[in-house]
């Protein structure tokens, strides 16, 4: 009994003697003792002297803190808004910033964790944006009475610009992604060009692409409307496995073909769901919703990932026409469809 009381008494006292160590980095050894958390993503400090409030972030992981008025005041370290650290703080001495070995360490173990989870998780790396038609093929197009002017309404022109605005939206919201668009400019792609360009992208076991294919509509009746959205039929089969990365028996390939068949088409689905949602919050009841459809369109079937076909409007109806021309009215239906595609995003990683 007694060793065993003299060995508690050890691990108390040890808790007690030094609460943190004494010691404390520049901003320049904190950023270098950080720098080796990521090979891939480089450190990022922010500081606000006003507020005297700080931030380091390493691709999207982040560590906000405040500074203490003096050494040896310790406070919280909020990580990825999610997890809170008691450490002790960062302090201002002779109008540099001094850090705490201790904040250090736990900031560093923190990013460190992070990454080691980020490698584990399925995360989307790539997002395809393909704006329809281009160059020689214009796609759909009408001459529609637009605010006193007779214009010729080009579907290859709107869906373009707004593959660019919803690019530029993208690479706002995701810096650690990859958003590739099959065309930027008018030129003519084939649809074999649009679907080699999205399967070229190379993906790890735990990483995924999505596909976007940005179209508008047209119909003999001027006043059909609406917005819609295309993903692939459920019984349409495809070879998907890449067979020069597996030596799998011919039995065994059909079967991991099957379900990554049915997990692309499940995950299309939600897509097209996510994506219907985003533009009925966005346009209300002021455009209609055409809903969600199936159909085997070859930009569709013949890309290897999740993949939907995006109908923005008809250039036939003058309203929807009016909306894909005017500026702010495209600039409100491509954010709907980056809120899908975001809220599509977070359902995928999280």
């Amino acid at each position: 009994m007694a060793k065993k009381h003299t060995c508690l008494i050890i691990i108390i006292c040890s808790l007690f003697v030094i609460p943190f160590s004494l010691y404390s980095l520049t901003l320049d050894e904190t950023l270098n003792t950080l720098s080796g958390v990521s090979k891939d993503e480089s450190v990022q400090f922010r500081w606000d002297p006003l507020l005297q409030n700080g931030v380091f972030n390493i691709g999207d992981h982040f560590g906000v803190f405040s500074t203490a008025p003096v050494k040896g005041e310790t406070g919280f370290l909020v990580f990825n808004n999610r997890e809170l650290f008691d450490v002790p703080l960062p302090y201002n001495e002779n109008g540099k910033l001094e850090f705490p070995e201790n904040f250090v360490i736990t900031l560093k173990d923190a990013f460190t964790k992070s990454f080691e989870n980020d490698a584990g998780r399925f995360r989307i790396t790539t997002i395809i944006i393909d704006p329809g038609h281009g160059g020689k093929d214009p796609g759909a197009i009408s001459k529609q009475n637009l605010n006193g002017k007779t214009v010729q309404v080009s579907e290859k022109d709107i869906v373009l610009k707004s593959g660019q605005l919803l690019r530029d939206m993208l690479n706002q919201t995701y810096p650690d992604k990859k958003v590739l668009m099959t065309r930027d400019t008018d030129i003519y792609l084939t649809l074999d060009q649009r679907a080699e360009i999205a399967n070229a992208v190379s993906v790890k076991d735990n990483e995924a692409v999505i596909f976007i294919s940005i179209h508008a509509n047209w119909s003999a009746n001027a006043n059909a409307r609406g917005y819609e959205v295309w993903h692939i039929t459920s019984n349409y089969r495809r070879s998907l496995l890449d067979t020069s990365k597996h030596n799998y028996s011919p039995d065994i390939s059909v079967i991991l073909n099957a379900m990554m068949e049915e997990e692309f088409t499940t995950e299309s689905i939600i897509l097209a769901n996510s994506i219907l949602s985003g533009l009925g919050k966005e346009l209300g009841g002021s455009v209609p919703s055409r809903g969600r459809k199936a159909n085997d369109w070859f930009v569709v079937r013949n890309s290897r990932m999740p993949a939907v076909l995006v109908e923005l409007g008809f250039v036939s109806n003058k309203n929807d026409a009016l909306l894909m021309t005017d500026d702010e009215g495209l600039q409100k239906l491509t954010g709907a469809l980056y809120n899908g595609i975001k809220n599509f995003i977070g359902i995928f990683e999280h």
